[in-house]
């Protein structure tokens, strides 16, 4: 600490980008700070409250520092650092360098290329991207040498004539001076106009080269323009129509994180269309918050693009946005606005975003839960060692509870074989010992845990079991376990404030990495007994509704009843039918009976339900 404290007083009172490294000279963390001095000793002089600064703050044996001139310099290189040494605690773009971007050079006569991540070098020319579907990046590609006839070959193929790139018309021929200087730069700027989205400008940039022509009775020439004019606007109507102001111009970010997958959709309104959609998974530091997700996000992502909107919606708010905004603005050269607020006129936006993030999400935790079940000795073996289990975790269980204010107590049991869910070996339980209305989590876990292992077998004896809890909740547990005798069966408990795992005797917990497939699979089949558990819960829950109903209804037959049980499984369905259709199932005064009792039970709910709001 006393080293620490030396460094602490060297640094100074200017911006700049800082790092920590820890006893191994190993990079864990970079950030950027408009006084260092301040920012840096913030570190150590606080008690802090975040679970990330209390694990990471201890490692810290070295801090090193670069001064720059502005808080944006900083911005921008704690942005190129943090690709460089991509930091524990950090937040990074989970295998950037397999996105695609379009390059065009900065040659005399200027090409479009596509390069990947770790060949991009700004003073090569400008980068729009990056394109997370290569298919339709090609193909954009293919419209684009239709619409735009540049260079195709970095230098000439022959001496005295153009090759055969100009004979099928995808390239002007620069090189045997068959197109001026200024007529090339024309089409480049308005490749430029392509691919920012600006289509509506080049629509009409288009319509006046094709006029320009054809006052000048140029008419070959004319004729490419109309051509390339009338397919730009085929695009156009194409895309989806967002807003009726066509100079709106904005990205629209939406992120998803749970259960260690961070995923994150991008939605480009260009011209007031849908022009695009980009998926990215966030590779996650440990202890990270939804701030530093959208932070970390706009650092990486802009920093290797020039197409950047005039407005930017992002889910969070963060202390640091200011500073990106004048960033954005200093490299667009006008404003750009940074905001969370969401008014009525971008609402559906924003939600047709989250539904798209949502559904990255759930293809990447299919993708991930593939990877563990085809890799599970690897996850096993790591989850054998850190945890010190005596048997290798072949069958996974995990129990749940689920109830409302103690009432219609359930419980849930879900398997994994080798990493996989074994659905067919899911339990469900009533809880018995429990009273309504006193709900005791902790009792019912006894009760389920004993019922369990009063039926263990040769076929489904457990590895592991995983109780959903704290360290209490597993302390609980262990007394019906030491009871009964086991002791060949490991049990663990899964925290889900900080995603802590207990193991029996020992007080403090055990923290895997937040991108770990071994946390992800914890969390997978904690996620599941909970989903299996609440699913039950709300099964007997409408059973209950139900049976309340039927037996308020005089005279109602225990056939007409058995009937209805049978076709309906609560009450807002038979509230939904009308008289007509209640009797093809019950006799015509039995029909009535019924609709009149759920009508009646139906316009109770709404009534409640305003009295609510």
């Amino acid at each position: 600490m006393d080293t620490i404290l030396e460094q602490l007083k060297l640094l100074p009172e200017k911006p700049g980008s800082y790092r920590f490294l820890d006893k191994n000279g190993t990079v864990i963390y970079v950030g950027k700070a408009k006084n260092l001095k301040k920012r840096v000793n913030s570190y150590f002089h606080k008690n802090h409250e975040s679970p990330k600064l209390r694990v990471m703050v201890p490692q810290i044996v070295k801090i090193e520092f670069i001064i720059t001139n502005t808080e944006t310099e900083a911005l921008i290189l704690e942005s190129h650092l943090i690709k460089k040494f991509k930091p524990k605690y950090n937040v990074l773009l989970k295998d950037d360098k397999k996105y695609p971007y379009f390059l065009i050079t900065n040659e005399e006569y200027p090409r479009i290329l596509i390069v990947r991540k770790h060949n991009i070098n700004m003073e090569q020319g400008k980068y729009f991207g990056p394109y997370t579907d290569s298919g339709a990046m090609y193909s954009t590609l293919e419209l684009m040498k239709k619409l735009f006839p540049l260079k195709q070959c970095k230098s000439p193929k022959f001496k005295d004539r153009p090759c055969i790139y100009y004979d099928i018309k995808k390239c002007s021929a620069p090189c045997q001076k068959l197109i001026s200087s200024e007529e090339y730069k024309k089409i480049l700027s308005n490749v430029e106009l392509f691919l920012s989205g600006n289509r509506l400008l080049l629509v009409e940039e288009l319509k006046k080269e094709m006029q320009y022509y054809s006052d000048k009775c140029e008419f070959e020439k004319a004729a490419k323009f109309r051509d390339a004019y009338f397919d730009v606007k085929k695009t156009i109507e194409k895309q989806r129509v967002v807003y009726e102001n066509t100079n709106i111009n904005r990205d629209v970010i939406s992120i998803t994180d749970k259960g260690g997958i961070c995923a994150v959709s991008l939605l480009q309104i260009r011209d007031g269309r849908l022009t695009d959609k980009k998926d990215f998974e966030l590779s996650l530091g440990d202890f990270n918050t939804e701030e530093d997700l959208s932070y970390a996000f706009l650092g990486d992502y802009y920093s290797r693009t020039n197409d950047i909107p005039k407005e930017i919606i992002i889910p969070t708010k963060n202390s640091e946005l200011k500073s990106v905004e004048n960033w954005l603005t200093e490299i667009k050269g006008s404003k750009v606005k940074i905001t969370t607020k969401i008014t009525d006129s971008i609402i559906d936006i924003v939600e047709l975003a989250n539904k798209n993030s949502e559904f990255f999400y759930e293809k990447l935790k299919l993708s991930k839960m593939k990877q563990i079940s085809e890799d599970y000795n690897k996850v096993g073996a790591y989850i054998c060692e850190k945890l010190s289990l005596e048997r290798f975790p072949h069958r996974v269980e995990c129990y749940d509870i689920s109830h409302i204010q103690g009432t219609n107590t359930v419980a849930s049991m879900v398997v994994f074989i080798n990493g996989l869910p074994a659905k067919s070996e899911y339990r469900k339980f009533k809880i018995k010992t429990v009273e309504n209305g006193k709900p005791d989590d902790f009792q019912s876990m006894k009760e389920v845990l004993s019922r369990r292992l009063a039926k263990l077998s040769d076929r489904n004896y457990p590895d592991l079991i995983i109780i959903d809890g704290g360290k209490g909740q597993l302390s609980s547990v262990m007394q019906i376990v030491r009871d009964m005798g086991i002791t060949d069966i490991n049990f663990v408990s899964l925290a889900k404030r900080e995603e802590e795992i207990f193991v029996p005797n020992k007080s403090k917990p055990i923290i895997f990495s937040k991108n770990s497939e071994q946390l992800y699979f914890f969390q997978r089949i904690r996620d599941e007994a909970h989903r299996f558990a609440i699913t039950f819960h709300r099964q007997l829950r409408q059973k209950s509704s139900l049976e309340s109903v039927l037996d308020n209804i005089k005279g109602l037959s225990e056939k007409s009843k058995k009937v209805i049980r049978k076709n309906f499984k609560d009450v807002k369905k038979i509230s939904l039918l009308t008289l007509p259709e209640i009797a093809l199932l019950l006799p015509p005064s039995q029909a009535q009976r019924v609709y009149k009792a759920f009508r009646d039970k139906s316009d109770d709910l709404i009534d409640s339900r305003n009295k609510t709001e």
